[in-house]
């Protein structure tokens, strides 16, 4: 069935580098080159474990490698000369459209009766790196797209910048029902580790990691599976905007990301949602998956405590956040991946009168964004209830 003036994400695509780091190698990585003492070495080990994080994804080998191996940072104590802006940005020219093309297969693979070519518009989505002719050019040359498609590119924004992309995605899908809309997310946060002891740094360096993410937006549902983008909401907490920033400094860009960030969202997260659900005709019983942008833990908790969730309704954050920590703008799209992965594995209580999921992530501003999208399943591949699953294929879930 068509819906008129809708747009669908028909498929969804993720990568991570190579380069794995474990949260307790990061840890060690941080006091080494920190060079700290008993003291504050104690605390960041702590803090690290904190963060429900079990590993990371870089570009970069050094974080995994010993001192003495570096290739990025000098083999130095206190790593000086420090990289400056322009080496970070050699490294994200080098490594980011790989990565992006990765989510891009990906996404495609999980589509196979789409055609690429036939793709109308790219959108690329990144505040981790700057660079023109940039990579919405390079991956057009890279997929052989024609030259005449239309490209947009999305940078700076932040952790909420795929809210945008899919914004952007779904009013051009609405506008022209024949667009084929590819939303692209790259960041390497990896790439702009600061080594200053500040608390707020110690905290985005415990956190940030490296990812990319892939989604299709048609005015047409797939056959089995789609995600109907159905409302968007938007709001600012100018009282927060000191709690969250990204500034371009001599030796990369600085984030702040302080311990307000959790109480700000607290006081707004509410309203936001409640505003969401009314747009829609919606109440919170109507919502059946949360897919909640994993920004950190205490995010998380305090986001559970105002709508009154538990961490089961949150489990794919929590997954991804343990899986790949924060990336930025790409990470939200990997908790909608695992829902929707989850749904077509047929695992799941798919209640055809909750198909809805709520979703958001914030950032500098302080931002938040926020949208509805709304399972759309074919019968045939509608979840059977964990009722008809053996007791035994139940404990494996």
């Amino acid at each position: 069935m068509h819906h008129p003036s809708r747009s669908f994400i028909n498929s969804i695509g993720t990568a991570v580098p190579d380069y794995v780091c474990t949260q307790s190698q990061a840890a060690e990585f941080m006091v080494d080159v920190l060079q700290l003492d008993e003291q504050d070495s104690r605390r960041v080990r702590a803090l690290y474990r904190h963060t429900r994080i079990d590993k990371r994804h870089t570009v970069l080998a050094d974080y995994t490698h010993p001192k003495e191996e570096f290739t990025f940072y000098p083999n130095t104590p206190g790593l000086e000369p420090f990289p400056t802006v322009r080496q970070r940005m050699e490294v994200y020219r080098r490594e980011a459209v790989p990565l992006a093309l990765r989510s891009i297969h990906d996404c495609f693979s999980r589509y196979p009766d789409f055609d690429p070519q036939t793709i109308t518009h790219l959108i690329t989505v990144s505040c981790t790196g700057l660079y023109a002719p940039g990579p919405d050019i390079e991956l057009i040359e890279a997929l052989r797209l024609p030259t005449s498609t239309q490209r947009l590119a999305i940078n700076f924004m932040g952790c909420y910048g795929a809210f945008n992309g899919l914004k952007t995605a779904d009013a051009i899908v609405r506008a022209d029902p024949d667009a084929k809309v590819l939303v692209v997310c790259i960041e390497l946060c990896s790439i702009h580790f600061q080594k200053k002891t500040d608390t707020d740094y110690l905290l985005s360096n415990a956190l940030f990691a490296d990812g990319s993410a892939a989604v299709l937006v048609e005015s047409r549902p797939r056959p089995d599976q789609s995600f109907l983008l159905r409302s968007f909401y938007c709001d600012l907490l100018p009282e927060g905007k000191d709690a969250m920033a990204w500034h371009v400094s001599d030796f990369g860009f600085e984030m702040t990301l302080t311990a307000q960030v959790p109480i700000f969202i607290q006081q707004g997260i509410k309203q936001l949602m409640n505003r969401l659900l009314a747009q829609c005709c919606l109440t919170s019983d109507d919502v059946g998956y949360y897919a909640l942008h994993p920004g950190g833990r205490r995010i998380l908790e305090v986001i559970e405590e105002q709508l009154g969730l538990n961490s089961y309704d949150n489990r794919f954050a929590y997954d991804v956040l343990r899986q790949n920590g924060n990336m930025s703008s790409a990470t939200v799209l990997f908790v909608l991946k695992e829902i929707w992965n989850e749904l077509s594995s047929g695992l799941t209580d798919f209640k055809s009168n909750q198909p809805n999921i709520l979703s958001c992530a914030f950032g500098p501003g302080l931002t938040l964004e926020s949208m509805i999208l709304e399972a759309v399943m074919a019968e045939s591949v509608q979840a059977k209830p964990i009722s008809e699953y053996s007791s035994a294929s139940v404990q494996l879930l």
